[in-house]
């Protein structure tokens, strides 16, 4: 499947996928509601500005960071490589440190907790100090058994952590925020993507991640503020959506790497350029 099909796919997977676990609220209603966030969604026309590359400070030994999971890991929806989730963690990094990051991202558009165990083995060649998986969504559009996803997810966590590589998981967004997916069909997907979340957290603290929630901390203001922290899809975060989730992310990112959080925001209006090959 093109990228520019994958998440429409996915919104399109509730018309056979959250069905199955409502009969409760009535099969027929589900079904009428998943086609028409079809329809509203659409299919999707970009592809995501991956945030790849040496950034900041021409000299010096970079700190290295490896993006994997969803297309919200992947950016797709932010209008530039700056404002994706990786570009905010790398200038957070470089405003914290002075030193120049090295981000590796290695995001599939429409990937599920599946693809991960791929998507390390290539980033680890890069031997990153930190990871940052966003991963869920998918999952749960596609109907996965939370056993099963957070299993996969556990393999891989263990293998980046047993490389000495520390890991931090932005854990499943509610899905309940999305416009398109009305009631009752939004209770339907809130209640699942919550329940991914936590089977994502406790699965991360098993395997010596740590997992950052971010229903609990966007949740409320992705839901209040959808005109601006979603893209014109009404489905994936946009430039200042993908904003706040990178700042969300950032506190647990420099604490894994030992790095005191910076003062000041100048990350937040000053972008990095790539820096020469040291």
């Amino acid at each position: 499947m093109t990228p520019s099909r994958h998440d429409a796919a996915r919104g399109a997977a509730w018309g056979g996928g959250a069905l199955a676990g409502a009969a409760a609220a009535g099969v027929g209603v589900l079904a009428a509601q998943a086609r028409a966030a079809k329809r509203r969604i659409g299919r999707q026309r970009w592809v995501p500005p991956y945030q790849d590359g040496r950034l900041g400070p021409a000299r010096g030994t970079s700190i290295r960071l490896a993006i994997l999971g969803d297309s919200a890991a992947a950016g797709l929806g932010a209008d530039s490589a700056a404002d994706t989730v990786s570009g905010v963690l790398a200038r957070g990094i470089i405003e914290a440190t002075g030193r120049p990051v090295t981000v590796t991202n290695h995001a599939v558009v429409g990937a599920q907790s599946a693809d991960l165990d791929r998507q390390v083995a290539r980033c680890l060649s890069a031997r990153p100090h930190v990871a940052v998986i966003i991963i869920g969504a998918n999952d749960v559009t596609h109907l996965t058994p939370r056993s099963i996803a957070g299993r996969q997810l556990r393999a891989a966590m263990q293998r980046l952590t047993d490389a000495g590589c520390a890991v931090v998981i932005g854990t499943c967004p509610d899905l309940g925020t999305i416009r398109p997916v009305g009631p009752p069909l939004r209770q339907v997907a809130r209640r699942m993507s919550r329940a991914l979340a936590e089977t994502q957290r406790r699965t991360a603290l098993q395997a010596g991640a740590t997992p950052v929630s971010l229903h609990g901390l966007l949740g409320a203001e992705f839901e209040a503020n959808a005109e601006a922290l979603f893209s014109p899809d009404s489905f994936h975060p946009s430039g200042l959506g993908y904003r706040r989730i990178g700042l969300a992310l950032l506190p647990a990112v420099l604490d894994s790497l030992g790095i005191a959080p910076a003062t000041g925001r100048r990350m937040l209006t000053a972008a990095p350029h790539p820096a020469p090959p040291a």
